[in-house]
């Protein structure tokens, strides 16, 4: 395992980060099987948890206090905050109001006092970047939090935030947390960029691209993974953005079987490659799944291999750019674009 600098902060963290989002109903586990995944991940060398309240309705944090009891001080942990945490408007988002309330409902559920690692999950155009920060900032000053950062923010706001925390003399987020594989490199094109001139450290989610880079989605095979069973459309091979991926696959798993890799370890390998890029975040739901990815951890692509993959999709393309998470409302809703 490899052990990077997390941003500015001077903690040291695995080059795989272990993801929860599959622990419990989201990804059909039971406690005993969370925490031999926990056990493994630990055993191998991972030494960074990433969870949310969100994951299957707090039921993931839940999973991952009773894994890690006894050994808190070992992990760092990180949690994330902002997306709806049921019907009543104001149980979401990122206002002082919101995120002092969840932070002590995640705290409770995970056993702990405080968490490493406390992220917005998506950037809340309702609530101004000197809200979120001030806020933050006191939970730091109080001791329930040790860093915080952002997750799926456009590039601009990054930006926005880091003017805003230095007007306002208020803690700057440390991280940011984007989705990023060889199928999805929009961020090469401005998030990173952005996350290397103020420093951050970078989580990215989904290096595996939904499982598209597993190695078990190939041509003339039934789609059966875990995810195509609720996201359905994401894996219809008759629109043309999947039809896109599919032959990319199959052009990259030329690349991998000749460089001696499986294509999970050629994936991984490839985020893990980008000098902004801190850890990769795997969700395995098995510890077959882990062990696959695990097999990652030493992986150094050769010059020739990255070469290669930049020839199947171009640096800073999006082969989905409808599935982007960070798109600004203005192209999502007309009436913020007209008079």
């Amino acid at each position: 395992m490899q052990y990077r600098t997390l941003g500015r902060t001077g903690v040291q963290v695995s080059s795989l980060a272990l993801g929860a989002m599959n622990f419990g109903a989201i990804g059909r586990t039971t406690q005993d099987e969370a925490t031999a995944v926990v056990d493994a991940a630990l055993e191998a060398g991972i030494n960074l948890i990433d969870t949310a309240d969100i994951y299957s309705g707090g039921e993931s944090e839940e999973m991952v206090g009773r894994a890690i009891a006894g050994r808190r001080d070992d992990i760092v942990l990180a949690t994330k905050a902002g997306m709806p945490m049921g019907d009543e408007r104001n149980h979401r988002g990122a206002s002082r109001r919101w995120l002092v309330t969840e932070l002590d409902n995640s705290l409770r559920r995970l056993g702990v006092d405080h968490v490493d690692l406390y992220q917005i999950h998506r950037w809340d155009p309702s609530a101004a970047d000197e809200e979120t920060l001030s806020a933050l900032t006191d939970l730091q000053r109080a001791g329930k939090i040790r860093y915080f950062g952002s997750s799926t923010f456009p590039a601009y706001r990054l930006v926005q935030a880091e003017w805003a925390a230095r007007a306002g003399r208020l803690s700057r987020y440390v991280t940011e947390q984007p989705s990023y594989s060889i199928l999805q490199r929009g961020i090469e094109t401005d998030v990173l960029p952005v996350t290397e001139e103020y420093g951050l450290g970078v989580l990215v989610w989904s290096p595996l691209a939904s499982g598209w880079l597993s190695g078990a989605i190939r041509e003339g095979r039934d789609i059966t993974t875990s995810r195509s069973t609720f996201m359905p459309d994401r894996f219809d091979i008759t629109v043309p953005a999947n039809r896109a991926r599919l032959d990319a696959v199959e052009r990259l798993a030329e690349v991998a079987d000749e460089a001696g890799l499986t294509m999970i370890q050629l994936a991984l390998g490839f985020v893990t490659a980008h000098p902004a890029v801190t850890s990769a975040i795997i969700g395995p739901r098995t510890l077959d799944h882990l062990r696959s990815q695990l097999a990652a951890a030493d992986t150094v692509l050769s010059a020739d291999v990255l070469d290669a993959i930049d020839e199947v999709v171009a640096p800073g393309t999006d082969l989905a750019p409808h599935e982007k998470f960070d798109t600004p409302p203005a192209l999502l809703d007309p009436s913020l674009r007209r008079r």
